[in-house]
């Protein structure tokens, strides 16, 4: 059995079907880990859910926040779609509910103490242990299948941009799924600035990325990580990050988990987009 790491999809089908062709994945042999963002800006979103979800076991991926939007979107009854969004296929789909009941139970994190790595969209706190990172994350599926358009509802937002154990209620949910699906850098008092999007060569004076911060709690465990296609391919501090921009006319890339291998990359569509990539916030 081959494990490979995938990165951001977000409706790229087409590269992600010929990345998976290229490493001659075999759905019955073979494990993917996809770091969320399935969905949005590219030219396939509703194809590319329900190809990653008839792959069923075979595929782990964690909610990304362009995820986390569409099931935002969905429970306002499409209110809240945004300039650049290609989810009007999938909230007209007829399997519309199926897809989007099974997107929703996807996790915001996954550990598989095997391999000794970890999956995320975004980042992690630096006060977080793996164990940490994975009850914060049960907790925030717990409210989504507890009740998923009020905490929908309730989700947007930078604060709180500090980890406090004494944050509750939806600070804490807030807080946490920003982390897992929107960080990128904090500053040398702990905040996230989540609202900051570009390359770490243009951070704010005193900031770090995430997975930089000195006695950061996780650093002993690999991460795999997307979100950051401003970074691009990332190797170093114990973390990879995969996100290569398919959906800006750049690459997808794969990588095998459970020994050494290449790097495998897949051209993306043409992009339309100019400037920096925007970020779903």
């Amino acid at each position: 059995m081959a494990v490979w790491a995938v990165g951001d999809l977000q409706g790229c089908l087409e590269s992600f079907q010929r990345l998976l062709d290229r490493i001659n994945f075999d759905p019955q042999r073979d494990q993917l880990w996809l770091t969320g963002d399935l969905v949005n800006r590219g030219p396939d979103s509703l194809g590319t859910l329900r190809f990653v979800r008839a792959l069923g076991d075979s595929a782990i991926t964690v909610l990304g926040n362009h995820d986390l939007h569409l099931l935002a979107v969905a429970a306002a009854d499409g209110q809240g779609l945004r300039p650049g969004d290609t989810l009007e296929g999938i909230l007209r789909a007829p399997d519309r509910e199926a897809l989007l009941q099974w997107l929703s139970e996807r996790p915001l994190f996954h550990h598989d103490p095997a391999l000794r790595t970890s999956l995320v969209h975004a980042g992690l706190p630096p006060e977080w242990s793996i164990a940490d990172a994975r009850a914060r994350a049960a907790e925030v599926s717990a409210a989504i299948a507890n009740d998923g358009p009020r905490f929908y509802a309730q989700m947007y937002g930078n604060d709180p941009d500090r980890w406090s154990p004494n944050l509750r209620g939806i600070n804490r949910l807030r807080f946490t799924v920003n982390c897992l699906t929107r960080l990128r850098v904090m500053d040398a008092n702990g905040r996230a600035l989540f609202k900051f999007k570009l390359h770490p060569r243009l951070a704010p004076a005193g900031t770090l990325p995430w997975f930089a911060v000195p006695g950061r709690r996780s650093r002993r465990t690999r991460v795999i990580f997307g979100h950051w296609s401003t970074l691009g391919l990332y190797q170093g501090h114990g973390v990879v990050g995969l996100d290569t921009g398919c959906v800006w006319g750049r690459e997808l890339t794969a990588l095998r988990l459970d020994q050494t291998a290449p790097l495998v990359t897949q051209p993306g569509p043409p992009s339309q987009a100019s400037g920096p990539p925007p970020d779903a916030d």
